[in-house]
């Protein structure tokens, strides 16, 4: 099981969830994997991703990329999770600030990841502030 983070240096929020999910697509069809479930705290990167209707221009390099991606031989099924619900996301969201600029991938056993991990197959539940 690999893991990986992505330093973009300055850009929008959007962009770095529609990169991360395009990154953590190629990764999981380099190690085999051909039923995927892709799990995004954004759901505004999940509707410029999956919309057919309105393709927002600065996004459509991105968009034609992930839309590549999706038409392989493969299942991907795309869900919005609540960051409360996704402690590995929100670890590796931590983690990037002290990465250098670009992709960094990294086993999960030697990243401290394996805790995240248990904990959000356990589904330890934490209070979602409103």
């Amino acid at each position: 099981m690999g893991a990986f983070v992505e330093n973009l240096g300055v850009c929008t929020i959007t962009r770095a969830e529609i990169i991360a999910a395009i990154r953590g697509l190629q990764l999981v069809w380099r190690n085999g994997y051909r039923k995927v479930l892709l799990q995004m705290d954004s759901t505004t990167a999940i509707n410029i991703l999956t919309s057919s209707e309105h393709m927002e221009q600065r996004y459509f390099i991105l968009v034609q990329q992930f839309q590549e991606l999706l038409n392989k031989s493969w299942e991907v099924k795309i869900s919005h999770i609540y960051r409360e619900g996704n402690k590995v996301t929100d670890f590796l969201a931590n983690k990037v600030h002290s990465s250098s600029i670009g992709y960094h991938d990294f086993e999960v056993s030697d990243s401290g990841l394996s805790f995240w991990i248990l904990y959000d197959i356990l589904g330890i539940s934490q209070t979602r502030l409103i």
